[in-house]
């Protein structure tokens, strides 16, 4: 015998959490399916526990300032298993708080793996595959997000995905990570930030492929300063070895001896186990298409976040999930802007930009139509320790209406304030809007509303 609900969403990730508890608080009788911990990506092996390892990472530097400020701090070491613990102990807090929202929320959670029997039946399998329950809904929400992706080359099986990262008892003497996007690189600051030795491997001409090339360089020039070595147009071959001894072969042949090697070369929609086939949900180049109602091609079926594979950030999966909630059960249709998004890379130094960049900027209103403004300094911060990094902020302007269509950082805080001039650009406000903005003095922030015409 099935239950029938309003509502059945299939994954306990961001999106999922978010369009169940908005439903069910307009009235809608909703289950959740999950067969892993409550939280998905984000809470369980995502930005969460990642962030708790960068302000971990980062406390190496403020130690080592400390006697630039006439601090005496003594010898230093860390322990990297008590920093790994503690991070797993926050995050099993954080899914029994989530379990607990649920609760209050009148959300029903179902633990197993929720895969299609029809269009409107979720069957609920254990790991084994062996159907636990039926669940019969008028609306289904597929909200399973996204999976580490490995490159397929001989040994890939003896590398770390992300996700392993946060299950490590401690960390090697020795890592090579491989990949330029922005969780290797967070990854690559992390480690070495805990005194890991690091090696990066990058299959291109720079890091940080669709961030502002100045900024994303920026970067770059910083982690190398730090002691990282990024190998620029270098790609693994192959993995040699047993786990805790390992050799990396790059495509020129070089060997590169290491204790782990982390894999961070993208991820893909998780759409093992869902057979979509059932329902008739169409599948496209490894994602599932939807419309800007967040619906497939069977009218009844919806799916947000990672799985669609349009702007995989975990912000955007809650409002898809939020617009789904409040369009059907809350009757205050809307649907989810993509196109100004802010985003942020939390190596060190961080990275965030909301907007245009430099390149995108001069590719729709050609080289003369845009100006580009930029401040680059010693920030205060590191006046007295007399170190670098130095600080970019940007702004992109374009030239026919006056309006900043770009707002690019790399620095301490840099997400911090980007957030908030993410809202002056979605408002549409021109660098004459910037420049009439009195300075907050002395911080770094204040440079994006005193730089010159």
């Amino acid at each position: 015998m099935s239950e029938y609900f309003d509502l059945v969403v299939i994954g306990a990730g961001s999106g999922g959490l978010a369009a169940a508890k908005r439903a069910a608080s307009y009235g809608a009788r909703v289950a959740i399916v999950e067969g892993d911990r409550v939280g998905g990506t984000c809470v369980i092996r995502g930005c969460v526990p990642k962030k708790l390892m960068v302000y971990g990472s980062a406390m190496r530097h403020h130690l080592h300032d400390a006697v630039s400020y006439g601090w005496s701090v003594g010898d230093i070491s860390h322990n990297s298993a008590v920093l790994l613990q503690r991070v797993r102990a926050e995050v099993d807090r954080l899914n029994q708080l989530h379990i607990g929202f649920l609760e209050n929320a009148g959300v029903q959670l179902v633990r197993g793996w929720g895969r299609f029997a029809d269009a409107n039946t979720v069957s609920v399998v254990d790991p084994s595959g062996s159907e636990l329950q039926r669940l019969r809904a008028e609306r289904i929400l597929i909200a399973v997000g996204g999976r580490p992706h490995r490159p397929e080359i001989p040994g890939a099986e003896l590398g770390w995905v992300s996700d392993d990262m946060f299950n490590l008892e401690r960390l090697p003497e020795r890592v090579v990570v491989v990949g330029a996007g922005f969780i290797a690189c967070e990854f690559a600051c992390i480690l070495n930030g805990l005194g890991v030795q690091v090696t990066q491997l990058v299959r291109g001409d720079h890091l940080l492929r669709g961030f502002d090339l100045e900024s994303s360089r920026t970067v770059q020039e910083a982690m190398e300063a730090d002691g990282i070595d990024i190998r620029l147009t270098h790609s693994p071959a192959s993995i040699e070895g047993t786990p805790g001894d390992l050799t990396v072969i790059t495509q020129s042949g070089e060997r590169l001896p290491c204790n782990g090697v982390l894999l961070a070369t993208g991820r893909r929609p998780f759409l093992q186990g869902l057979n979509l086939e059932a329902a008739g949900v169409a599948i496209e180049s490894h994602r599932i298409p939807v419309n800007a109602d967040q619906a497939t091609n069977v009218s009844h079926i919806y799916a947000v976040g990672d799985v669609t594979d349009r702007v995989n950030l975990t912000p955007v999966a809650v409002d898809e999930g939020r617009a789904l909630a409040d369009t059907i059960w809350g009757r205050k249709p809307r649907q989810v802007d993509h196109e100004l998004i802010a985003s942020a890379v939390f190596s060190q130094p961080e990275l965030s930009g909301v907007g245009l960049t430099e390149e995108a900027a001069i590719e729709r209103y050609g080289a003369d139509g845009v100006k580009v403004h930029r401040a680059r300094f010693r920030p205060m911060s590191q006046a007295l320790p007399a170190r670098d990094p130095k600080v970019l902020l940007k702004l992109v302007v374009e030239l026919a209406s006056g309006k900043v269509v770009g707002c690019h950082m790399v620095g301490e805080h840099a997400a911090e304030i980007i957030q908030m001039a993410a809202i002056a650009i979605g408002m549409g406000a021109s660098k004459a809007d910037f420049d009439r903005t009195m300075a907050l003095h002395p911080t770094v922030a204040e440079e994006f509303v005193t730089m010159p015409n």
